[in-house]
């Protein structure tokens, strides 16, 4: 049996409606639950399972899991504004609480994205040693377009990396390559791509719940996911029992105010970054203060700008931009990038020294989501510019303002070309109990939006002192938090994070 088959997940009919415009008036109400059909749940092979991030001695303990788990799939409308039309699928899976006698409730999880997949994650939680699934039922879902519900693909091939200082001619280029590749996509299926929202995913997790036979539900969500939860509260404030958002997401969905946002983090972490190679001189020696380890750096950056460094072993050229990037990473990769600053001083081909290598040589990095779901959420909802001028005068002004880090920013709109905003959906306060957690210095996510959508819709704040993305569910002091939150209700105004590398 294959995956597709195993779910029961099968694309429908779409229509033919344009993209552009607003979204027409949505009808909440549903006559009844659907039913969900339950079916066997897929297997999965070791490198699938390592893919996933998963040990071997891990292996065991998942497919133990997934032998107890059910997997199934319910039917919802493609457009909410026509409950009787087209039907999509959304797919799920269930892993029923040990304890069914004090059995709290469903708890449902999103891991982010947009586009990324949250079928497996309470299985996953658990295995890495989350313990949720003791009075809860907790329950894994694909959102609308992310993979084993109903989802199209179109071809979103990036462009070519841009080597070297970029000009505004080059600029405009990448400009109007990602104008024409939005709008292809946009035309591929119009009226599907339209639909997928955080307020339509949040109209099916609601399905989903009544389907389940329960009066309210809990939520976990990280990053895109908190946004998601915050829209799914905001609607159904009345069916939501408890909600823990981690690395939350700004009520404000332009773009361009994100990536002002994640500019001021990037320089936050290199600068904290900077700090810890000047402890660490005599391993690095690029400077014994963080002024020394700065200036190092900011001379590396347009040295390599004006001259990229080229290893044809294996392949790779490093400029300004590939280490304005690595600058701004979380601190988890720091001894890795202080080493391959180092040898960046030194290096001259034609073989990169391993830590260049492992730093600048894995390609992009992913973060597993569904890059066609996640381009239309982004932009069904981005209410910021899309024109080239201001987003090339903000990435001049931050090159001026954060010489090193200000490199990586964006300098063409991600929506550039894609139809109109058709989703408007604000956050509001009210609903259930809700747990807010922000990472005091990562970038991903950045402290200033936990503390703008803290003030939006309330709730309590919870402040982890660390740089790294989603945490809070890792830091075996922090889980301890989140599940005595989900079963008894307690808060916290603290949470450990993830130490610095010694």
């Amino acid at each position: 049996m294959n995956r597709a088959t195993a779910t029961g997940v099968a694309l429908g009919a779409l229509l033919t409606s344009s993209l552009a415009g607003t979204a027409p008036a949505v009808a909440e109400t549903q006559d009844r639950p659907a039913l969900i059909v339950w079916q066997q749940c897929p297997a999965y092979s070791d490198d699938e399972l390592r893919s996933r991030g998963l040990k071997e001695k891990q292996f065991a303990t998942f497919r133990q899991l997934l032998g107890r788990a059910e997997c199934g799939a319910l039917s919802v409308p493609q457009d909410y504004a026509d409950p009787g039309g087209t039907q999509i699928t959304i797919a799920l899976t269930r892993l029923k609480a040990t304890d069914q006698k004090r059995r709290i409730g469903s708890l449902a999880f999103n891991p982010g994205g947009p586009g990324g997949s949250g079928y497996l994650m309470p299985i996953e939680l658990v295995t890495k040693g989350v313990p949720l699934d003791e009075r809860h039922d907790l329950i894994g879902f694909d959102p609308r377009g992310v993979g084993h519900s109903t989802k199209t693909a179109c071809a979103l091939s990036p462009g070519e990396r841009q080597i070297g200082p970029v000009t505004e001619e080059q600029a405009r280029r990448a400009y109007d390559e990602t104008v024409a590749r939005n709008q292809a996509c946009a035309r591929s299926s119009p009226a599907f791509l339209r639909q997928l929202t955080a307020a339509n995913a949040a109209r099916d997790l609601d399905r989903l719940r009544a389907a389940l036979g329960e009066p309210k539900i809990s939520f976990y969500g990280i990053s895109w996911g908190t946004w998601l939860g915050a829209v799914l509260r905001s609607l159904y404030g009345d069916k939501v029992h408890r909600m823990w958002l981690d690395s939350v997401a700004p009520p404000d969905r332009g773009r361009d105010h994100a990536a002002e946002l994640r500019a001021v983090a990037s320089d936050r972490v290199f600068r904290r970054m900077t700090a810890w190679i000047a402890e660490r001189d005599d391993t690095y020696g690029l400077g014994t203060s963080r002024e020394q380890v700065v200036s190092a750096l900011t001379a590396m950056r347009k040295s390599l700008d004006a001259e990229p460094l080229t290893f044809t072993d294996p392949g790779l050229t490093v400029d300004g931009g590939q280490l304005a990037e690595a600058a701004g990473r979380s601190s988890v990769s720091w001894p890795d990038v202080a080493q391959a600053f180092q040898e960046l001083a030194d290096a001259k081909g034609p073989t990169a020294p391993p830590a260049v290598r492992k730093v600048f040589g894995g390609g992009s990095r992913s973060d597993g989501s569904d890059r066609t779901a996640n381009l239309a959420y982004v932009c069904n909802e981005d209410s910021g510019s899309r024109a080239f001028e201001p987003a090339w005068k903000a990435y001049q002004q931050r090159v001026q303002r954060y010489p090193v880090t200000g490199r990586s920013s964006a300098y063409v709109p991600t929506c550039a070309g894609w139809p109109p905003v058709v989703d408007e959906t604000s956050v509001k306060r009210g609903g259930g109990s809700l747990m807010l957690s922000g990472h005091r210095y990562e970038t991903l996510a950045p402290y200033e939006g936990t503390l703008d959508m803290h003030e939006t819709i309330g709730g309590t704040l919870v402040t982890i002192d660390d740089d790294v993305h989603g945490s809070a569910a890792r830091v075996p002091g922090c889980i301890t938090k989140i599940v005595d939150y989900f079963e008894t209700g307690r808060r916290t105004s603290t949470c450990p994070g993830s130490p610095l590398p010694s």
